[in-house]
């Protein structure tokens, strides 16, 4: 029988050993709201055990084929279902029946944010987020206007999710140690997670305003070709990481009432 799964560096594999630390991340989950949970990147299950402790029907999905063999022979609990796929290509639509699941997991460093954009994408179907990342990114999506490192990803995922940063792991924890700390966070999900303005659109600018952080929104958002009277709008003399999450969504009605669709 497998008795190890080996880390591999191009997948950003750093396995958690602390039992108490993987039991506190699933404790993250707070069961409301749905019946099903998605783990990404199980490794050797060391969440996944209290994970399928819980009410509730459980997929863990990886990449990594070692880990899918190490997990089929270790974990047989009738609640748990091991799948051999890639979340970043994944279509979610195929697991559980269109029914709302939960997101957890202690990401691979080097695409968790594009986890999280994926995330938003079926936003509709996630009610709750939770899981590790490294400390800078967990604390990015976290932040709030006026800090340095506020910026899309901290946008866009508060614009539907509310966001937790709930503790700090230290890199002695893992198999081999990151470089860096991790951090915990847990999202969920706004009541009322619809923009009162066009979501694409919302995204568009959000993206464009901080690819030029530095400039002032009226020279960052030129390629939206605003008019001449909006512009003198006073929103426009600052700078994106100002702007709260409510000020972005009314930047985008201003510009959306100003004729610009999303297609420009």
């Amino acid at each position: 029988m497998q008795d190890h799964v080996r880390a591999k560096k191009h997948l950003g594999q750093h396995f958690l050993h602390d039992e108490r630390i993987a039991e506190k991340i699933g404790n993250t989950l707070t069961l409301e709201g749905y019946k099903n949970v998605l783990e990404i990147g199980p490794g050797m299950g060391v969440l996944t055990k209290y994970i399928i402790k819980k009410p509730l029907q459980v997929i863990a999905m990886d990449l990594d084929t070692e880990s899918i063999a190490y997990l089929q022979q270790h974990y047989l609990e009738e609640n748990l279902t091991i799948l051999e796929a890639d979340f970043l290509k994944f279509d979610l639509s195929e697991i559980f029946d269109n029914q709302p699941l939960a997101i957890t997991g202690n990401f691979p460093y080097n695409i968790s944010s594009q986890i999280v954009f994926k995330a938003l994408e079926w936003r509709h179907r996630i009610p709750e987020f939770t899981g590790m990342f490294q400390k800078e990114v967990a604390q990015r999506i976290c932040e709030k206007e006026g800090s340095k490192t506020y910026g899309i990803l901290s946008v866009l995922t508060q614009a539907f999710y509310h966001a937790e940063y709930l503790f700090t792991v230290k890199p002695g924890v893992f198999n081999p140690p990151p470089k860096v700390d991790s951090g915990v966070l847990r999202l969920r999900r706004k009541e009322d997670f619809t923009l009162p303005c066009d979501e694409s659109l919302f995204f568009k600018v959000v993206k464009t305003a901080f690819q030029q952080r530095r400039k002032t929104l009226r020279n960052s958002l030129k390629t939206f070709n605003l008019s001449d009277k909006l512009k003198e709008d006073t929103i426009f003399a600052q700078r994106p990481e100002q702007l709260s999450v409510t000020e972005f969504i009314n930047l985008t009605q201003k510009i959306q009432d100003d004729g610009i669709s999303t297609h420009q």
